[in-house]
């Protein structure tokens, strides 16, 4: 009886602790979101001013310009930056520390305005609801010099342990490639005054990296928060002279920081800005987006700052479960190691050991090698079962491209779960092979590979699950003899992040590397796979879901843009950038042969990939029906009335109940009918040219990829046997009932249906126009 008191006790302990926390929780996002409403009433005061100031202009334009009544207008961070640039002050150097000071101080002035004040025009990004289990209260900047973001949040970390996680950049910022501290100068108020050098990756391969000289200032308020900012050192706003790095762009951090205030009971409440000029002017015009997006700000330094940090509070509370036996520190450690290897291949920066291999006259797949990779993985990794520096390196084969029309997360989530759709087992076995003592000769590419099925095994994943790290087993099976690598299993160690369709700005990726059995914690990663990164909506012509190589877009003012320009109407695409890479260890005297291999390989890939954007994204019919429906394209109707009418014509039963007095009725109803429905051409060898809604599900394809697609592909032995027995019947009487099976997809995905109906379709004058099929209750098996 005592022990079931005692239980009960500890429970009762345990809940109004927990309530307690989240009551802090709630009064501390409370206090935030009434600060934040402050904000939002200043903001509200200032555009109601500037709106009367405004139509005081426009009625009486005499009126001079000097009114300073409003407070906001003088201290708006836009005529406070134009007030810094139009006077330049004096260099001030490391070696004095008074003019060093007076830079960190305005720095904190002009930090603390967009943190808390109104200074940038904030604007909440959607999906971001605050509240007590929340990320935060994330926003992004509207019509300011550069591009900023803010995230407001809470932690149950103390403020000194948030500031020395937020100051360890390459920790979190996965774009990080080095920071290097030059100077640390103590001030007379207990702070610090740092000269930091950072490196940042390119996201692609058509872009060069960016670097940064910046000043940053970490000291306490009076209040007891912690403040740690940070801006560039450019000739406006003094200060010494950074180091010049050849191949990056030099970009400026415009003033920002943390803010990390204590909470009552623990816990800190932490204000982040983000707000950076990445020189867009610099880069392809088709990339632009990349570099003035807030909301790839957003994504990639202030949330994910946000979110390490909530994670590594997690894990503290010791309530977060792992796979494998591993620490939590440990498996960040591999997520890490796999963004960076990939990172490293993408950009092939000289200075780690990359260079450009000789181009076979195509310029689509860039190769590169690396002949001293101890150097890029690190003394602390065993390459020896790798590679030896002395006998062999590291290739990598890498492309970018333009995506149109394709969500990045659905297809990274599509890649990740159909390896078979666009990897070769034999490319699969020869990295696996690596690793292990004998050797394996280059693999040609085979049509097909056999491949047995993917295990997918969770090792983690991060609190939100927007990243989660796997391993993956591929059951091998051998073929023949001389196949008998194949028939062991493989392993791979696969970072995913970005699947989350409705987190705005979010790059997905895909990286993975082959591993032993062992999976040892300073096992070598040789890193390869997707990254796809969105650029904000436009307008463009409508371009079907074709897939692009970029480099055909990137010539300014070439005939692609004057070809665009002269499409009919206009819709709004959603485009986002692609790239990938591959990365495989060689010994030297097979150099040749592993950089053929590779080139033929991603180019495979590239294929693969864009097979599947095209049967993945959204289907663009609509938008071509509205093209259609105009008198003078009368396509799609017609041959929506034909298939109804024929249909009633040889069953006697009605296809399409539609109202005959609407004009598109018929086409809609088409379209909209649950069965799949699909016409094709009458020829020896008939293909498809038309299908409903339901019929590009069932072939897993689009409007314009269905003309590629054969009647014969799709049906399997049994299906076509039965085709080959009625055909006659359907041109006598013109229709015929087909007994229900197994189709296959375009994807290779086999598809059930219970009953399948062909008839001839007639056109006004009754002569046959096509072959129409209607695949009853499909489903994919």
């Amino acid at each position: 009886m005592v022990l079931v008191i005692d239980r009960c006790r500890e429970k009762q302990r345990k809940e109004a602790s927990r309530l307690q926390t989240v009551n802090r929780k709630l009064t501390a996002m409370n206090k935030l979101l009434m600060e934040e409403n402050d904000r939002l009433q200043k903001q509200v005061s200032r555009l109601v001013y500037e709106n009367g100031y405004m139509r005081q202009q426009l009625h009486n334009p005499s009126v001079a310009t000097t009114d300073t009544s409003c407070e906001s207008v003088v201290t708006s961070g836009q005529h406070h930056q134009q007030q810094n640039a139009a006077a330049p002050r004096p260099q001030r150097d490391a070696n004095n520390p008074a003019g060093l000071l007076a830079i960190a101080e305005e720095t904190l002035a002009e930090f603390l305005s967009k943190a808390t004040g109104t200074a940038v025009d904030w604007v909440q990004m959607v999906g971001m609801k605050p509240g007590p289990d929340s990320i935060g209260i994330i926003a992004v900047s509207h019509n300011c010099s550069g591009v900023a973001a803010r995230a407001c949040g809470l932690v149950s970390l103390e403020p000194t342990k948030v500031a020395e996680i937020l100051k360890d950049r390459p920790s979190w910022y996965r774009d990080c490639r080095c920071v290097d501290i030059l100077h640390v100068i103590p001030t007379g108020n207990g702070g610090t005054i740092e000269l930091i050098y950072m490196q940042t990756y390119a996201p692609t391969t058509l872009a060069a990296p960016r670097d940064f000289w910046t000043l940053r200032y970490t000291s306490g308020l009076e209040d007891g928060s912690l403040v740690i900012c940070e801006r560039s050192l450019t000739q406006s706003t003094g200060g010494p002279s950074g180091p010049n790095t050849p191949n990056f762009v030099r970009a400026e951090v415009l003033p920002s920081g943390y803010l990390i205030r204590p909470c009552e009971g623990g816990g800190s409440m932490i204000h982040i800005v983000d707000h950076v000029d990445l020189d867009a002017w610099s880069v392809p015009e088709v990339l632009r987006p990349l570099y003035e997006s807030p909301k790839i700000l957003a994504q990639k330094t202030t949330i994910a700052a946000l979110r390490h940090i909530r994670q590594i509070a997690h894990e503290s509370s010791g309530e977060m479960p792992y796979g494998g036996g591993r620490q939590p520190a440990v498996l960040r450690t591999f997520s890490q190691r796999l963004s960076r290897g990939f990172n490293d291949a993408v950009n092939g920066f000289p200075d780690d050991g990359w260079s450009l291999m000789s181009s076979d006259g195509s310029e689509d797949v860039t190769i590169a090698i690396n002949s001293s990779p101890n150097k890029l993985v690190g003394s602390h990794v065993n390459s020896s079962q790798l590679f030896s520096a002395i006998e062999g390196g590291i290739l990598c084969a890498k492309a970018s491209m333009l995506l149109q029309n394709v969500p990045p997360a659905l297809l990274v989530r599509f890649l990740r779960e159909h390896r078979s759709e666009w990897a070769d087992p034999g490319v699969d076995a020869y990295s696996a092979a690596a690793l292990r003592a004998s050797p394996y000769a280059v693999p040609g590419l085979r049509a097909s590979g056999f491949m047995g099925s993917q295990v997918i095994l969770p090792l983690a994943h991060t609190l939100e699950h927007e990243e989660f790290l796997e391993v993956i087993r591929l059951e091998g099976h051998s073929l023949c003899h001389d196949e008998v690598v194949l028939s062991r299993d493989m392993y791979l160690l696969q970072l995913c992040s970005g699947v989350d369709e409705n987190a705005a700005g979010a790059c997905a990726q895909l990286v993975f590397a082959p591993i032993d059995e062992s999976f040892a914690d300073d096992a070598p990663l040789l890193p390869s796979g997707f990254r796809v990164i969105p650029l904000d909506a436009k307008t463009d012509p409508p371009s079907g879901t074709r897939t692009l190589d970029l480099a055909s877009t990137l010539e300014v003012g070439s005939g692609g843009t004057t070809r665009a320009s002269s499409d009919a109407s206009s819709t709004c695409n959603t485009r986002s950038v692609l790239t990938i890479a591959f990365q495989f260890s060689y010994e030297n005297h097979l150099r040749e042969s592993v950089a053929a291999m590779a080139r033929q390989y991603v180019r495979t890939v590239v294929a693969s990939v864009q097979r599947v954007a095209m049967a993945i994204a959204p289907s663009r019919l609509g938008g071509q029906l509205e093209m259609k429906q105009t008198p003078e394209s009368p396509e799609a109707h017609t041959l929506a009335r034909w298939i109804g009418r024929s249909y009633r014509f040889h069953t006697g039963a009605e296809l399409l109940r539609a109202d005959t007095q609407c004009t598109d009725a018929s086409l809609k109803a088409l379209w909209q009918h649950s069965d799949s429905i699909m016409c094709c051409s009458l020829k020896a060898a008939p293909v498809f040219t038309f299908a409903n809604q339901a019929g590009l599900d069932m072939l897993e394809t689009t409007l314009i990829a269905l003309q590629d697609i054969s009647l014969e592909k799709i049906l399997d032995d049994d299906g076509r046997k039965a085709l080959c027995t009625e055909y006659p019947k359907i041109m006598q009487q013109g229709f015929a009932y087909l007994p229900g099976g197994v189709c296959v997809s375009s994807m290779g995905r086999p598809v059930s249906y219970e009953q399948a109906v062909a008839w001839k379709v007639l056109s006004d004058d009754d002569t046959p126009h096509c072959l129409a099929f209607m695949f009853v209750n499909w489903s994919f098996v």
